[in-house]
């Protein structure tokens, strides 16, 4: 008998690699090598790749770079502007501001951040160009970029809404015992949704309740515990549903797809706001979400804010102080405790309100 969800799998896959193609065929990356036919933006865009990968450079900034120059190539195709010598200090202001002026298919703009990364990448760019002589002088050499945004996280989701999630996925069905396994271990570890969809096999040591973490945001690899719950549901998916999900003995992903390979973090991330909508929470967001609620609880359960940035794999400390910052329990019961005006003294006549609430003199 196959286990449900598993009905067609052959033809599953079939069917992804033929998207897969197809969205190879309709999405021509103009950075993809160095060739003649490409514009001299292009053949620029490819050198700068390559030598981001010769140096080292992760994976992810390297995508993040070619999504960059990407984004600034098309915008220069519309203006008619091929070449790096064409690129002048009011170009770049121009694209500044074009960035600024989009608007999402949600119509919701570019962020801050994500406005700042895009600008930051094209310094880079123009300095390693005139470093190799592509051009005279740098056009973003002064280029102002948007201030940074230091934003609050949003609220952390309750133990009960935890529990609601984690009881969502039916684990008589072998998707159901995985998504259960990457909802534990997402909210014991913290994890980026990146880490989770490059974690192997052996990266998982049951042994000690901890997973090795490589190659984690800025390359930096790290080890974090999962707790024994996390570790038990992790141990029971790799006994009973890893092996009639991989599509074969060379895939080493500790998560796999339905069609026996590895996530890419996007779908992955696109996943788990599916389950987190499937379980009744009105909340946007997905891994990132249990990220900061595994942080929440930690720090509200008295971990100190070292142990958890070390979890969480930040390289400032002032980045998990963010954690801190919206964790207003402890802060609430000491000033109930210690402040004068936390208590409506009832000699003075002050009384909250019945209708409004409010203290009425």
């Amino acid at each position: 008998m196959k286990p449900k969800g598993f009905r067609n799998v052959p033809g599953m896959r079939a069917a992804r690699r033929r998207r897969a193609a197809a969205l190879v065929a309709d999405n021509a990356d103009p950075f993809a090598s160095p060739s003649a036919s490409a514009s001299g933006l292009g053949r620029a865009g490819a050198a700068y790749l390559e030598w981001l990968a010769v140096r080292g450079y992760a994976q992810g900034t390297r995508e993040s770079a070619r999504e960059a120059l990407n984004w600034f190539a098309a915008w220069c195709e519309e203006c008619g502007l091929a070449e790096p010598g064409d690129i002048t200090r009011p170009v770049l202001e121009a694209y500044q501001r074009r960035l600024w002026r989009h608007r999402k298919a949600d119509g919701s703009p570019l962020g801050g951040s994500t406005q700042r990364q895009r600008l930051s990448v094209l310094r880079g760019w123009f300095s390693w160009l005139v470093k190799r002589h592509w051009i005279a002088a740098n056009p973003a050499a002064d280029l102002e970029l948007p201030r940074p945004q230091r934003r609050l996280p949003g609220d952390a989701l309750t133990p009960d809404q935890v529990a609601a999630l984690l009881a969502l996925p039916d684990i008589a069905d072998p998707l159901g015992l995985r998504d259960r396994a990457m909802l534990e271990l997402l909210y014991a570890s913290g994890l980026r949704r990146a880490e989770l969809a490059r974690l192997e096999v052996d990266d998982f040591r049951p042994a000690h309740q901890v997973l090795a973490v490589r190659q984690g945001k800025g390359s930096r690899d790290r080890v974090t515990p999962t707790g024994a719950r996390a570790a038990h549901w992790l141990a029971r998916y790799l006994e009973q549903a890893r092996p009639l999900l991989a599509a074969g003995p060379a895939e080493r992903a500790l998560f796999l797809t339905g069609f026996g390979h590895a996530w890419t973090p996007e779908t992955l991330g696109q996943h788990i706001s599916r389950l987190l909508k499937a379980s009744g929470l009105e909340r946007r967001g997905g891994a990132h979400l249990l990220r900061h609620t595994c942080a929440t609880h930690m720090l509200e359960g008295g971990a100190d804010i070292r142990f958890i940035q070390q979890q969480l794999g930040h390289a400032k400390l002032e980045t998990t102080a963010l954690y801190a910052e919206v964790c207003v329990r402890q802060l609430l019961e000491v000033h109930a405790r210690c402040h004068p005006g936390a208590r409506l003294p009832a000699e003075a006549g002050l009384v909250p309100s019945e209708e409004t609430g409010k203290v009425d003199a």
